[in-house]
């Protein structure tokens, strides 16, 4: 079944386990969208400059290189396609890892590929209101950042915010100086109520404060409240 705004959206699938490749084209084609797929991180780069996929669907373990390295040259060229790293690598460090090479999303093989359609539709559809709607600025500190670019300027340094950063941070300027819990994140930016890692929402508030607090060992303005979740202040 064909479904309207997807039918022309690109995605790029960057691994090297054919059945893997098989299954996605198949499950990803009936849900109307176009697939392209290649199968080493080399061929990957170069599709991805010449394509300009809508989302790439990258493979960490790859024949030539690792997943990271493909991650960060892609972010090179283009701040702002979605990068869904999908890897067997489950450890809380290998997340962070990926999250900080630049990839907006992270899920882990063995992987529900209705959650992966979910995840990817999420993507489409925030990127999607993100264009739509009024250009709008959050103060983080020094900081401000706009939604829907996705950008931070701080003391005149740019730095590019992902789908998830930015959602996140307009949840929390949304319920401002209140406690926002993990449980209604996830369920209000991801669209699920529970993670497949339980430290999903925690590793997005940490890139978040790498890139907007001046301390993010001892942050001021993306507060922890323990036992409860987050809040802006």
């Amino acid at each position: 079944m064909s479904v309207g705004m997807d039918a022309k959206r690109r995605i790029l699938v960057i691994e090297d386990e054919e059945d893997i490749v098989l299954g996605l084209k198949e499950a990803f084609s009936f849900e109307g969208f176009e697939v392209v797929a290649a199968p080493t991180g080399e061929k990957g780069i170069s599709m991805a400059a010449d394509l300009h996929p809508d989302l790439i669907i990258l493979d960490l373990m790859l024949p030539d290189t690792n997943g990271y390295k493909i991650c960060e040259q892609v972010r090179r060229r283009d701040k702002v396609v979605p990068i869904l790293i999908l890897s067997a690598r489950s450890l809380e460090a290998d997340i962070i890892r990926g999250l900080e090479a630049g990839a907006d999303d992270y899920v882990t093989k063995p992987f529900s590929l209705g959650e992966l359609l979910a995840r990817v539709r999420t993507i489409f559809r925030r990127s999607a209101a993100a264009i739509a709607r009024p250009s709008s600025e959050i103060a983080v500190g020094e900081a401000v950042v706009n939604v829907e670019a996705r950008t931070a300027s701080i003391k005149g340094r740019v730095v590019q915010l992902g789908f998830y950063e930015a959602s996140i941070l307009q949840l929390l300027d949304e319920h401002r100086g209140e406690v926002v819990s993990r449980d209604q994140i996830l369920d209000t930016v991801w669209g699920i109520d529970e993670s497949p890692t339980n430290r999903t929402v925690d590793n997005f508030i940490l890139k978040l404060r790498r890139k907007l607090e001046p301390d993010p060992q001892t942050p001021r303005h993306i507060v922890t409240v323990y036992g409860h979740g987050y809040k802006l202040v």
